[in-house]
C-alpha cells in the first residue's frame, strides 16, 4: 500500500531516481574524473571542460523547455499520447535541423569556437547533443509513468558503455598497440582527446536504441498542432530562462579561456577549475535527483488543499541533506581531493563555494514552483536573466585579476540574488509560507561548523581530525531536533 505521506513519497522517489541519475554520475566521477586528470595534462583537460560547457548551452536550446511543458500538459490533458507525440515530433524536427546546419557550416562553426583544426570535434559534439536532446522526452515519459527502474537501467548501460570505451581507447589501446597488431586498424593516437567524444557518441547511440520502444509509442498518438502551439507558448519563456541559466552554469568555462592573461596558461587554469568543480559533484547529484522527482510531484500536488504549506515544508526538508553533503565534502576534502590528479589540486579552495552555490541553486528550483503553477514562466525567465547579468559582470570584471576563483564566487552571488528576487516576487502573486529565518539558521550552522573545523586545523591540527565526525553528528542532531514536530505531523497522515 502506497504511503499517504507526501514528503516521504517525494524523497522516496528522489532515492529511486537516484539509481538512474546518481549511480551513472558517480561511476563517471569515481572512474572518469580521476582517469582524465591523470592521463591528460591540464591543457587537454581544459579542452574537455570547454567542449562540455558548449553542450550545456546546446541542450537547453534544443530542448527549449519542452520537458517541463510535457509534464505540465500531460497532467492536464486526458490524451497523454497526443501530448507525447507532439512534443517528440517537435524535438525530432529541431534536432535534425540542428545536425544538418552544423554539418553544412562546419568550417565557420569550428572557427567561431576556436577548433578550426579539429572540425571532427564539432561534428561529434553536434551528434551527441542532438541525440541527447531528442531522448529527453522519452525519458520524461518514463518519469511520468513512474518507471524509475527502466530509467535507471538505460542510464546505467549508457554510462558503462561510455566508461568502457574511454578505458579501451585511452588506456588499453595506447599500451597495447605495439604488441597487438589489429589495434592499428581501429586506433589512431593522433585523435587523443577526441576519443572522449567518440566514446560519448557511441554511448548516446546505444541509449537511443534502448529507448526505441518508448519512441515507437509516439506513433500511437497524433501530432496535435494546436496543442503543440500551446506547449511552445508555455515553454518558450523556459527556453529563455534555460539559456540564462546556462550562462550562470557554464559561461565561466568559456570566458576563462578568453579573459585570463596568456602568461598564466588559460587552458591549464580552465582544466584546474573544471576538475575542482567536479569535486562538488555530490551536491550537484543531490539537487539533480531531487529535481527529477520534484517537478512531476509539484504539479501533481497543485490541487492539494494545503499545497502551499507542503511546498514550504519540502524546501526545509530539502535543505537538511544538502547541508549535510556540504559538511561531509568540506570537512573531508583531504579524501575527496584524491579523485583528481595532483596537478589539479591548486583550486581546492573553490570547492566549498561551489557546493554552497549548487545548494542555493536547488533552493531556487524549489521556489520556481510558484511561477510554473501560475503559468507565469516569463517571470522565471526574468529572474534567471538577472542572474545571468550578474554572472557576466562578475566574470568579466574579476577573472583578469582573480582567475577561476572569481567564477566560483560568481556562481554563489548569482544564485543568491535569484533566490531573493524569486521569494520577494512570489509574495505578491503566489505566496508560499517559507520559514526564511529557519532556512538561514540552518545554512549559518553549517557555515559556522565549516569555519570551526578550519580553525581547528590551523591552531590544533593534532585533534582536528577527531572532531570532524563530532561536527557532523552535532549538525545532524540539531537539524533532526528542529524538524521533529513537523515530521511527526507528516508521519501521522
Amino acid at each position: 500500500m502506497r504511503s499517504s505521506n507526501p514528503i516521504k513519497q517525494l524523497f522516496g522517489q528522489t532515492a529511486v531516481y537516484g539509481l538512474g541519475i546518481v549511480l551513472p554520475r558517480v561511476l563517471n566521477y569515481l572512474l572518469l574524473t580521476p582517469f582524465y586528470t591523470r592521463i591528460f595534462p591540464r591543457e587537454e583537460y581544459g579542452i574537455i571542460t570547454e567542449l562540455y560547457a558548449y553542450v550545456v548551452f546546446l541542450l537547453v536550446i534544443l530542448t527549449y523547455g519542452m520537458e517541463t511543458g510535457f509534464f505540465r500538459f500531460a497532467n492536464e490533458k486526458s490524451d497523454r499520447n497526443a501530448v507525447y507525440s507532439s512534443a517528440l515530433t517537435s524535438l525530432f524536427t529541431t534536432s535534425v535541423l540542428f545536425i544538418t546546419a552544423v554539418l553544412m557550416f562546419i568550417k565557420p562553426v569550428s572557427a567561431i569556437v576556436g577548433y578550426v583544426n579539429h572540425e571532427e570535434y564539432i561534428r561529434w559534439l553536434a551528434l551527441i547533443v542532438a541525440i541527447d536532446a531528442f531522448t529527453a522526452i522519452p525519458f520524461a515519459r518514463i518519469r511520468l509513468l513512474n518507471k524509475p527502474a527502466k530509467y535507471a537501467i538505460i542510464r546505467i548501460i549508457e554510462v558503462l558503455v561510455n566508461i568502457g570505451l574511454n578505458g579501451f581507447f585511452l588506456y588499453y589501446c595506447p599500451n597495447r598497440m605495439d604488441s597487438t597488431e589489429w589495434l592499428n586498424t581501429i586506433y589512431n593516437p593522433n585523435i587523443g582527446v577526441g576519443y572522449v567524444l567518440i566514446s560519448n557518441l557511441v554511448a548516446s547511440i546505444i541509449k537511443l536504441i534502448l529507448l526505441s520502444g518508448e519512441i515507437i509509442e509516439a506513433f500511437k498518438g497524433k501530432v496535435d498542432m494546436g496543442l503543440l502551439r500551446k506547449m511552445l507558448k508555455y515553454a518558450y519563456p523556459l527556453l529563455i530562462a534555460g539559456l540564462a541559466g546556462t550562462v550562470n552554469e557554464a559561461l565561466d568555462r568559456i570566458l576563462l579561456k578568453h579573459l585570463l592573461p596568456i602568461e598564466v596558461g588559460p587552458m591549464a587554469q580552465l582544466g584546474i577549475y573544471g576538475a575542482n568543480f567536479k569535486l562538488a559533484v555530490l551536491m550537484t547529484l543531490y539537487v539533480q535527483m531531487f529535481k527529477y522527482a520534484a517537478e512531476p510531484f509539484f504539479f501533481s500536488k497543485s490541487g492539494h488543499k494545503k499545497a502551499r504549506n507542503l511546498y514550504a515544508d519540502v524546501l526545509r526538508f530539502f535543505m537538511i541533506p544538502g547541508l549535510m553533503v556540504f559538511l561531509v565534502v568540506t570537512l573531508y576534502i583531504d579524501y575527496f581531493k584524491l579523485f583528481i590528479g595532483p596537478d589539479f589540486r591548486d583550486g581546492l579552495d573553490i570547492v566549498p563555494v561551489v557546493l554552497m552555490a549548487n545548494l542555493i541553486m536547488g533552493i531556487f528550483f524549489n521556489m520556481s514552483v510558484w511561477y510554473k503553477l501560475t503559468n507565469k514562466t516569463w517571470i522565471g525567465a526574468i529572474l534567471v536573466f538577472t542572474g545571468a547579468l550578474v554572472t557576466i559582470l562578475v566574470n568579466v570584471l574579476f577573472i583578469p585579476s582573480f582567475g577561476y576563483r572569481a567564477s566560483a564566487w560568481g556562481h554563489l552571488l548569482c544564485y543568491s540574488i535569484m533566490v531573493v528576487l524569486s521569494y520577494l516576487w512570489s509574495r505578491r502573486i503566489y505566496k508560499i509560507p517559507y520559514n526564511v529565518l529557519r532556512i538561514l539558521l540552518y545554512i549559518a550552522i553549517a557555515v559556522m561548523i565549516f569555519g570551526a573545523d578550519l580553525s581547528f586545523q590551523q591552531y590544533i591540527p593534532e585533534v582536528a581530525f577527531y572532531f570532524k565526525p563530532i561536527w557532523i553528528l552535532l549538525a545532524a542532531s540539531f537539524y533532526v531536533y528542529m524538524e521533529r514536530e513537523k515530521w511527526k505531523i507528516y508521519r501521522s497522515n
